[in-house]
């Protein structure tokens, strides 16, 4: 079979231009295959690990929270839309008491905000990069958490991750701290590879499985004690009957003091100060037995 210069080049230009030609590591179809899982998992926890590395990240507070909680000023203006749009029927009294709900959840937005305010300017002085806010990166507590680092011009992180109506990234998290994830499993891997405390607000699912993954690894003694301090007493003994789980046998009381209440930020950076003596712990977390500076 004879074939002139004019057809070679068009065989060699569609060779170059398939898919099994392509390097592959530049080949996203190739990566986003079934088998090629443990490839994605390893990059997850790689990518973020060494900007964390390279901001000298040294520990971390972790927030978690509602992501439905507003600002003050947000959830009075909801308020009174709701009001002037209110008639007398059931779907506008629904919405009425929605609104009326938000604004009085609104006040652990500011505590999240003030929280995060005080710990970041005491232990971001002077270019120190300990107890650093690191949140989930979305809405409300994660964004008021964000937000109280970002006014005294401190670095926060955000773990975002994909949903199926996609998360955007609130505007307060450092940019170069601003991650992005697929894998549930990797993102909390990273909330609490350098966690020094785990601060809950009232949330709904996501809020109680990272808080019971936390209390689980404790417990358990698969990661050292940390503060573990839950903001509103009202909301979590409604939420979760902890003494009936003591009465129960299911858990035991030591279990049951794993955990703090406070109201307020000051009480939080109280909790902290207390179980830290003012200063940000010096050892590496051991978590399975496994240095986390080290082996991983």
């Amino acid at each position: 079979m004879t074939i002139d210069r004019t057809s070679e080049r068009e065989l060699t230009e569609h060779i170059l231009v398939g898919p099994a030609y392509r390097l592959a590591h530049e080949d996203l179809d190739f990566l986003a295959e079934d088998d090629l899982r443990p490839v994605r998992l390893q990059l997850e926890l790689v990518k973020p690990e060494r900007a964390l590395r390279h901001h000298e990240i040294h520990s971390t507070v972790v927030v978690f929270g509602s992501a439905r909680i507003v600002s003050p000023e947000v959830a009075e203006q909801q308020l009174e839309e709701a009001q002037q749009l209110h008639r007398e029927d059931p779907a506008s009294e629904r919405q009425l008491l929605a609104a009326e709900r938000r604004v009085h959840w609104s006040r652990y937005y500011e505590e999240a905000r003030r929280f995060s305010e005080l710990v970041s300017h005491q232990f971001q002085r002077a270019g120190r990069r300990d107890f650093v806010i690191v949140t989930g990166g979305g809405p409300g507590v994660m964004e008021a958490a964000n937000r109280g680092a970002f006014d005294v011009g401190a670095r926060s992180a955000g773990l975002n991750v994909t949903l199926p109506s996609e998360q955007r990234p609130n505007p307060f998290i450092t940019p170069d701290l601003a991650f992005r994830f697929r894998y549930f499993a990797i993102r909390k891997m990273h909330f609490l590879m350098r966690a020094k405390a785990l601060v809950a607000f009232p949330g709904g699912y996501g809020t109680l499985d990272e808080l019971f993954e936390v209390l689980t690894l404790v417990q358990t003694r698969k990661m050292q004690s940390l503060p573990i301090i839950l903001f509103g007493r009202e909301f979590w003994n409604r939420a979760i009957d902890f003494d009936f789980l003591v009465d129960e046998g299911m858990i035991s009381s030591q279990d049951r003091a794993l955990f703090r209440f406070v109201e307020t930020a000051e009480q939080a950076v109280s909790v902290l100060k207390d179980f830290y003596g003012g200063h940000p712990p010096d050892e590496p977390m051991i978590v399975q037995g496994h240095d986390m500076k080290g082996d991983r």
